[in-house]
């Protein structure tokens, strides 16, 4: 077992190390000059050449590669030289000084995400911690409702297999599989926001957290969390929905099920007792797939909702050309990908020895 979570583990890490270099060499063949995009319109020469000096963008690509990796690492190189970029700061980011060879110092410190050419120089890591937990929260809230929901009515086309309902069912389930997020956010925003908004009492826009005229006091506004975690649940719902529907049916047809039958169980106590636990291993496969896609494919839903998370980050910093929150935010959600995907092999590999041999 520890070997198998070992060769996970390594096949995890050579996988985000691709996704690394992938992001720094897609975002620095892109035309155009860093140190411009910070000082925008107030560049002069001298300003130029030290915002180029300070952040590394007069050295070769390989050596900012390299840069780029060294930030990154738990376990870095630094410089005692404060004109070189490496630079070795007392600050928060650094927990322990290792030992010193001439003028490096290796350290372990929090991986840096560098900072916004945007924001006066702020952290990406505090841009991320600020919107990543409301874009949790409304992942977490779109897949629940897609679980039990979708278990629910899965359950219930199962059960009425090839009536009017199930034919029903499952028209409604490739339409929420095939209608695009954005397309869907702009109908219920308009529907159920303006159109319907005297009966529903729902906003077209708003954030969980909402600050008042003054700036003074924050409310939370949990009813600005009911259209966009309905929006973002309606694709893994669909999935749900069939993927219950169908195992379900295969596991009535065994042979198991058809012994309580004729023990006289009812249909109630067949389904919960030992037909459904059966059933739910693909959708816990499915769900654990579609968590992740959610925190990545929220981009268009809270950027429609106004939605304060990371997916609305990174929007705004497309537009503004804000290279090192683009690129910290894909790497953030790229990582959540492969940490999730992690656990549920190593999940599955205690669950099902077998697994562990393939």
């Amino acid at each position: 077992m520890i070997r198998y979570i070992l060769n996970k583990l390594f096949y995890g890490l050579l996988t985000l190390f691709g996704v690394v270099t992938v992001i720094f060499f897609l975002f620095n063949i892109l035309p155009g000059d860093p140190a411009r995009m910070m000082l925008d319109q107030r560049e002069d020469a001298e300003q130029l050449a030290n915002i180029r000096k300070k952040y590394g963008f007069d050295q070769p690509v390989a050596t900012q590669y390299l840069y780029y990796l060294n930030d990154l690492s738990p376990v870095s190189v630094h410089s005692n030289n404060p004109e070189n970029y490496t630079f070795l700061k007392s600050d928060k980011y650094t927990f322990a000084e290792l030992f010193s060879i001439g003028n490096k110092t290796m350290v372990i410190k929090y991986p840096y995400l560098r900072t916004s050419f945007q924001m006066n120089d702020k952290n990406v890591s505090e841009v991320i911690a600020e919107t990543l937990p409301n874009t949790a929260i409304l992942a977490i809230s779109a897949i629940t409702i897609a679980i039990i929901i979708g278990i629910f009515f899965g359950i219930l086309s199962a059960l009425y297999k090839d009536t009017f309902f199930d034919r029903f069912i499952a028209v409604i389930s490739t339409l929420g599989m095939s209608v695009p997020s954005f397309f869907s956010a702009i109908l219920f925003a308009w529907l159920f926001g303006f159109v319907w908004h005297k009966y529903t009492d729902l906003n077209m826009t708003g954030s969980l957290y909402e600050v008042d005229d003054f700036g003074e006091h924050i409310t939370i506004q949990w009813k600005n969390l009911i259209l966009p975690a309905i929006v973002l649940g309606i694709r893994p719902l669909a999935v749900v929905i069939q993927l219950t529907r169908n195992s379900l049916l295969e596991v009535l047809n065994q042979d198991y099920i058809r012994t309580a039958k004729a023990k006289g169980l009812s249909t109630f106590k067949i389904i919960k007792s030992h037909a459904l636990k059966n059933a739910l291993n693909p959708v816990v496969t499915a769900v654990s797939g579609w968590f992740a896609s959610l925190l990545a494919g929220a981009v268009f839903v809270e950027y429609i909702f106004n939605w304060n998370g990371l997916g609305k980050e990174i929007v705004n910093a497309l537009n503004t050309l804000d290279l090192p929150v683009i690129m910290g935010s894909v790497l953030i959600i790229a990582t959540m990908f492969i940490v999730i995907n992690i656990l549920v092999d190593i999940l599955y590999g205690v669950l099902d020895p077998r697994i562990r041999i393939k």
